[in-house]
């Protein structure tokens, strides 16, 4: 077994080792998924260890026949467009399972098996180089988050739930038909196959395009495909939240970089424009509505529709800038918005309401909590020396200089920028009626500030903030090879013309 089918399905011995306990303490339980969520990490960090950025193709394949007479094999690889993908998945998983230690008192072993079944899934669908192989991770994903949302979240947790399966389901059925119809064309399902032999389906290619992007567009979600994300996000349980907005969201702008653009080439360049206009819509609405929102999750929620315009910005820049900005700002939403989520979660745990009217003055009573918030909150908005700048800015870089937009590429960017000034407004006056002001809510003044594992979760998270935001050249290095074969295989097609 290869390093990268080691790390895929590693939580499956912790789902093991969780089903053959019985009567056991719920803490039990939690040990084993956390120890279980920590070597997976662990692991990734092995696979960084192996990784080179400076190269272009996959490194650490592990490739074997699967279903032969239907040209379906079992291909797993690495890359610079999933590297970090991978190590963002490991990651979060390793904080937000933790984070769920007082918050599920029901149920607790079928939780913890969810939450591990759902790793599986999303590592899958990042290391997958197989059509089929990947569309089964990719809807295996549905599955233990359906179950998370559904017996674990909210009062309208049910709802929530089917909404966001109901959703991303009708999606996934038009990629399923591009999928077959190129298996079916191609005699293959292999990616790197598909992508060599793409002359095949290149009368069908803008059709093709579309089914994919649909489905990706749901899932990331790209406005007006939106509307299933604040349902989710406020429903599902913390760590649920922490999750969707850390690793979920980006199996849509991945499933963009991995298989449109490169698949796809002509049509990426031909529908560049009008998915940028879609992004920037989403940037400027996701950021009106987040100001309008009493409930600080859904707030947070709809600022993620803001934040991830600014990613398929960046993507449909079509050239190196835009494009690892948008994989480092996917990186820099995931870490950012899950801290913002798990900090939610803190004060929801403890005043059992996330309407922003019943706070006001919780510094006082948390300060070391609102130091923090406030780091992480800054890091959303976009602050210079915290790791949102780098990504943003890098995205406005490549869109002000992207041909694929066309002869007036900055009118794009000057949209997006008010997404930046947006952002502060509806961050900050959201810090300011939370935190701020004085602590005349008897509730609020028996708050208690963070516990040690609560602090070591949003001091890990803080690490990253700041790392990246001080020094993102080595994660730029990462992506480096393989963006830089990508740009130019895509900017053939750009002087040729669409």
């Amino acid at each position: 077994m290869g390093i990268l089918s080691l790390l895929t399905f590693f939580p499956l011995a912790g789902v093991l080792i969780l089903l053959l306990m019985r009567n056991q303490s719920d803490n039990s339980y939690k040990i084993v998924a956390v120890g279980t969520s920590i070597v997976t990490f662990v692991l990734s960090l092995i696979v960084l260890g192996q990784y080179d950025g400076g190269l272009a193709g996959l490194q650490l394949v592990d490739n074997r026949p699967w279903i032969e007479a239907w040209g379906i094999e079992y291909h797993m690889g690495v890359d610079g467009i999933s590297i970090l993908m991978v190590l963002l998945t490991t990651f979060i998983m390793m904080l937000a399972i933790p984070s769920s230690w007082n918050a599920i008192s029901s149920q607790v072993r079928q939780y913890y098996i969810f939450m591990l079944l759902l790793e599986v899934g999303m590592l899958g669908v990042f290391l997958a180089q197989d059509l089929f192989l990947f569309y089964i991770f990719w809807e295996f994903t549905l599955v233990p988050m359906y179950f998370l949302i559904g017996i674990w979240g909210g009062k309208n947790r049910v709802y929530a739930a089917i909404k966001f399966f109901l959703y991303t389901m009708a999606g996934s059925l038009l990629m399923l038909l591009g999928i077959l119809y190129m298996g079916i064309k191609a005699d293959t399902f292999s990616l790197p196959d598909l992508i060599a032999n793409q002359s095949l389906f290149a009368d069908a290619q803008r059709w093709l395009f579309l089914g994919f992007a649909i489905a990706f567009a749901i899932k990331v979600p790209i406005f007006p495909f939106h509307s299933w994300l604040p349902d989710a996000h406020t429903e599902a349980p913390t760590a649920g939240s922490v999750i969707l907005a850390g690793v979920l969201l980006k199996m849509g702008t991945y499933g963009f970089l991995r298989f449109n653009l490169p698949l796809f080439p002509e049509a990426s360049v031909h529908f560049a424009p009008a998915i940028a206009v879609l992004a920037i819509i989403g940037i400027i609405y996701g950021a009106i509505v987040s100001f309008a929102q009493k409930d600080v999750k859904k707030l947070v929620a709809y600022s993620s529709i803001s934040h991830l315009g600014f990613v398929m910005l960046g993507i449909f820049s079509l050239n190196n800038q835009g494009i690892q900005g948008a994989i480092l700002q996917g990186v820099n939403h995931g870490i950012s918005s899950g801290a913002l989520f798990f900090i939610v979660g803190v004060l929801y745990e403890q005043r059992h309401t996330r309407e922003i009217k019943e706070y006001g003055g919780v510094w006082k009573a948390m300060p070391v909590f609102s130091a923090l918030t406030l780091i992480v909150t800054l890091s959303s908005m976009g602050l210079p020396g915290l790791n949102g700048f780098v990504g943003e800015f890098t995205i406005l870089l490549g869109s002000m200089g992207a041909e694929s937009l066309g002869p007036n590429p900055w009118i794009y960017t000057a949209f997006a920028t008010t997404g930046v000034i947006l952002a502060a407004v509806y961050l900050l006056w959201m810090f300011q009626r939370v935190f701020m002001g004085p602590l005349d809510n008897p509730a609020n003044q028996k708050l208690r500030d963070l516990n040690v594992g609560e602090l070591a979760i949003m001091l890990a998270f803080l690490l990253f903030i700041i790392w990246i935001g001080v020094a993102p050249s080595g994660y730029f290095d990462l992506m480096n090879g393989t963006v830089s074969q990508l740009v130019a295989d895509l900017g053939a097609v750009l002087v040729a013309g669409p």
